[in-house]
C-alpha cells in the first residue's frame, strides 16, 4: 500500500529504522519543515541524500550503475597507443 507525504510516495511495507533526535533538533527541524513546506521524511530524504553525495556514494540506482561502468576501463583507450 502507497502512501503519499507532500511531494514523497511511501511504501507501508518498506524497510523503517527508527531515529531519536533531542528536543532542540526536534524542534529546530519541525520548524525548518514548517517554512520549507516539507514534512520531516521529506527533510530527512534530502539530508540523507546529500551525505550520500557528500561520500561520493550513488543516491540512485542509475547512478550505482553509472559508477559502476567508469571503474570498468575496458572501452578506455590506452594511453600511448592510437586507436586505428
Amino acid at each position: 500500500m502507497k502512501r503519499q507525504t507532500g511531494t514523497a510516495v511511501l511504501h507501508e511495507n518498506g524497510p523503517r529504522k527508527l531515529i531519536e533526535f533531542d528536543a532542540s533538533t526536534l524542534q529546530a527541524l519541525e520548524l525548518l519543515g514548517r517554512d520549507s513546506m516539507k514534512d520531516l521524511q521529506e527533510l530527512a530524504d534530502e539530508a540523507f541524500r546529500d551525505l550520500l553525495k557528500k561520500h561520493g556514494r550513488p543516491t540512485s540506482l542509475k547512478e550505482a550503475l553509472r559508477q559502476s561502468t567508469r571503474q570498468l576501463p575496458a572501452n578506455d583507450q590506452a594511453r600511448g597507443r592510437k586507436a586505428r
